[in-house]
């Protein structure tokens, strides 16, 4: 049975499925000694020779899944051109290769998970089936009944409107406000954007659950495995995105 070279890539734990799809068209990929630039070949996974960068990859045999809290100052990548830290090398202990599912920003904390799972990456990843994502923020000023309603029905930020998100008020502190925000989209910098304009800087930011899967209590910095329920809610996410 022959698959798109980039799937097979992606489910081989080289990258996710759209990285293996720009290092195929860069000229990084062989296939039986062969150059592979075309996104629509398909290969043997079994049988045939796929080598990237010069490397030949195989299949990994246990599939890896984590959950981060990452802390402000480190990019959501395997490695940075300006030398920044990266999620990896948070990941001590961690002998096979894994990457990001999704991103979070730069000055952005908390939840962000990681997988050698290219094929569930993709799935649950494409922007037609984005999960919702939570949102520990510190505004400035208080927020009230209005700027609920203005998530509640979409935001025109830059050059788009939101779809409609919303916006908890749990507590004030000293004129500033602590908020849950909700979105399902996952555009640069969103939050920090939405939040502008409504007139409440971000503070601080924190991811604090996506999906069902929620940060809890890990401290900054740590991670740990995803339990077997955590890890079912996931490839079920998968699967249906899949067929949609």
């Amino acid at each position: 049975m022959t698959e798109r070279l980039q799937k097979v890539m992606a489910e081989f734990g080289v990258a996710s499925r759209r990285k293996c799809e720009d290092m195929i068209t860069a000229g990084k990929v062989k296939v039986n000694g062969s150059l592979i630039t075309e996104l629509g070949t398909k290969v043997d996974k079994e049988n045939d020779i796929i080598e990237v960068e010069g490397k030949i990859i195989k299949c990994s045999e246990s599939r890896v899944y984590i959950l981060l809290n990452k802390p402000v100052g480190y990019i959501t990548s395997a490695k940075d051109q300006f030398g920044r830290p990266t999620v990896l090398d948070l990941l001590k202990g961690i002998s096979v290769r894994v990457f990001p599912i999704g991103r979070l920003d730069y000055d952005t904390e908390g939840l962000i998970l990681l997988t050698n799972d290219g094929e569930l990456t993709y799935r649950i990843t494409h922007p037609k089936h984005n999960i919702d994502k939570t949102y520990r923020a510190l505004i400035n000023g208080e927020a009230g009944i209005n700027d609920i309603e203005s998530f509640k029905h979409g935001i025109a930020i830059e050059d788009y409107v939101t779809s409609p998100a919303t916006m908890e008020i749990i507590r004030y502190v000293k004129g500033n406000s602590v908020v849950d925000i909700t979105i399902h989209e996952g555009k640069n910098r969103q939050v920090r954007k939405m939040c502008s304009a409504i007139g409440h800087e971000v503070i601080w930011l924190k991811r604090i659950r996506i999906g069902k899967i929620e940060l809890g209590e890990l401290k900054t910095g740590e991670w740990r495995c995803l339990n077997d329920e955590e890890i079912k809610y996931l490839k079920a996410l998968g699967v249906q995105n899949a067929a949609d």
